[in-house]
């Protein structure tokens, strides 16, 4: 009978248990020097190595020749307690025996000598399945059991045992093992199997398998029923993945609005029996490496994958802003619920795409946070927008329903997250006749009059020089600050009346200075208010990095006045102005 790979390859002395050093060091310690306890409690995820530890200390204080603390595997006792001849050692579990009668059972078993070796050793595998009457009647034998009894407890859920049974127990920890050491193990085990396994397929195996051994051995022995040249496409097969290149095109889709695209794509992964689930876990994995990309500096040491994988998600995280990153996050951990919960899966995913594709239709709080933040950066950046020549006082009745229609146009998309307007130093393209061409907020100055100059910036730090210029005049070379809707977002945490003040200016960098662009004549006043002016020293060091001075300074005109994005629109479409967008 054919006997699967993680039972054939099951460690049978601690040298062959991989990614857990820290037990193995302290067990063979305690063995060499004959310092053994009467109950040992082992937790940790499926798949780390504890009942297997527990099979090998049993052996191991029962072990006639024992050498480091190994049992031989080739003395009496230790083959007759591999082959189930010997009954010294006796495994429980703890799922299906969970009574108070079970229990008592044990502790009257328990008082008998074991019949070939040193001690009688009782595994619980389980353990936090007993019931609350079965732990009680545990208590005290497992507090002071014979001389020759051992209990050794293994469970997942070590938060359900009560602090009783804790306190009467040495504790070990299995850790998850890292993808690199079962990638090693797994080669190891498809050499000795006759099987080609590449390296990569290695690695998206033990991804796969979440440090959990026994999952990667039974997904090795999978893929070898198919073929013994196990390459990173047939594991994909197997376990039902879609496959990095189509991960990457579907955020691909994300990036670029196509929500076609990406409902092809889906469809396509369901035809070919692709678990919608499975496909939601990889989409969350996915960007999750975007997020490390985005906010860890080593990064490469935090993502399993090989270094052209990495290469592929440096690349597709450019794409991407670290809201956008939260928001698909956010969105899949929530369409991950809801499918486990019972929904269709794959309307739960093709949902999901579209609500990442097209965000007007996400209602969410991260949703429109988000699709804020792009307008906040159309704006900044600034579209380009061109003057056209004045139109005749005679024009057409097809022309002016033309330019009705296209206002209506750029009333609705306000709501677009791709919004761009133009920056406030571009002039606007004019469709109306010459004579309503008179605008309140933006006057023309006359020939004759002399164009006014900005004063010079106000500096709250530096009291001596505040009644005196201290800048030049901000000139063409001056940079804008490009982070003025991150700068916000500190202010409005930190700072919210600060906040309400500075809401509709701007800012520059000047020579060293933090220039706030502000028709408000508050703004002075209130940042000479040193919690203020310290609000606004930390959030410029936070954005930036560097340490400013901060000044402030009135802009060259109403027409250059920073105003909000809705309002400037508004009034932009009240006034038959038409804004070409790039």
């Amino acid at each position: 009978m054919y006997q699967v790979l993680y039972r054939k390859y099951r460690p049978k002395s601690f040298s062959d248990v991989y990614g857990q050093d820290h037990v193995i060091s302290t067990l063979k310690n305690e063995i060499k020097e004959d310092r053994i306890s009467h109950a040992y409690l082992f937790t940790g995820s499926r798949g780390t190595g504890k009942t297997t530890c527990a099979k090998i200390l049993a052996k191991a204080v029962n072990c006639e020749n024992s050498a480091d603390g190994e049992p031989c595997n080739a003395c009496e006792v230790c083959r007759g307690l591999d082959g189930g001849t010997i009954y010294d050692v006796v495994e429980i579990d703890a799922a299906s025996n969970n009574g108070v009668d079970n229990i008592r059972d044990l502790r009257e078993e328990a008082n008998y000598t074991p019949t070939r070796g040193r001690y009688r050793v009782y595994i619980i595998d389980e353990v936090h399945m007993l019931s609350t009457g079965a732990f009680n009647a545990l208590l005290k034998t497992l507090e002071e059991p014979p001389a020759h009894v051992i209990f050794i407890l293994a469970t997942t859920e070590v938060h359900k045992l009560p602090a009783t049974i804790l306190s009467r127990c040495q504790r070990f920890d299995f850790k998850r093992i890292q993808p690199e050491t079962m990638a090693v193990r797994l080669k190891e085990v498809a050499s000795l199997e006759g099987m080609t396994l590449a390296d990569d397929a290695a690695t998206l195996i033990a991804r796969i398998a979440d440090g959990a051994l026994r999952d990667g051995l039974s997904i090795l022995d999978q893929c070898s029923s198919r073929n013994k040249n196990i390459d990173s496409q047939l594991v994909s097969q197997v376990a039902g993945l879609a496959g990095r290149e189509v991960l990457h095109k579907l955020t691909n889709c994300v990036n670029n609005k196509n929500s076609s695209a990406a409902m092809e794509i889906i469809a396509e992964l369901y035809q070919n029996s692709y678990d919608m689930e499975r496909l939601c876990v990889e989409m969350i994995n996915h960007f999750r490496n975007f997020l490390i990309v985005k906010t860890v500096k080593k990064s490469r040491e935090l993502i399993v994958c090989t270094d052209d994988e990495y290469n592929s998600i440096l690349e597709g995280a450019k794409q991407f802003t670290l809201e956008n990153i939260i928001l698909g996050l956010d969105l899949f951990q929530n369409t991950l619920t809801k499918i486990k919960a019972g929904a269709n899966s794959r309307i739960e995913m093709e949902m999901s795409f579209i609500k990442l594709c097209e965000p007007k239709l996400d209602s969410s709080n991260e949703a429109v946070l988000e699709r804020l933040s792009q307008v906040e950066r159309a704006v900044r950046n600034g579209a380009a927008v061109q003057i056209a020549s004045p139109v005749s006082a005679t024009a057409s009745s097809a022309a002016q329903m033309k330019n009705e229609q296209e206002i209506r146009n750029t009333q609705d998309n306000v709501s677009s997250p791709a919004f761009n307007t133009a920056s406030d130093d571009t002039p606007f393209k004019r469709t109306e006749p010459e004579k309503e061409e008179k605008r309140q907020d933006s006057p023309a100055p006359k020939a004759a009059d002399p164009i006014p100059q900005p004063e010079p910036p106000f500096v709250p730090d530096e009291p001596a020089q505040q009644t005196a210029p201290i800048a030049q005049p901000v000139q063409q070379g001056v940079s804008e600050f490009e982070h003025w809707a991150e700068f916000l977002d500190i202010i409005h945490k930190t700072d919210i009346a600060l906040f309400g003040v500075l809401s509709g200016a701007g800012a520059h960098l000047d020579s060293g200075r933090f220039v706030i662009d502000s028709t408000n004549p508050t703004i002075k006043q209130f940042i000479q208010i040193p919690t203020h002016l310290k609000a606004i020293k930390q959030a410029v060091l936070e954005v930036t990095g560097q340490p400013y001075k901060i000044a402030v300074s009135k802009p060259k005109s109403q027409q250059q006045q920073k105003r909000d994005l809705l309002e400037d629109l508004i009034n932009r479409a009240q006034n038959n102005v038409e804004i070409n967008f790039e």
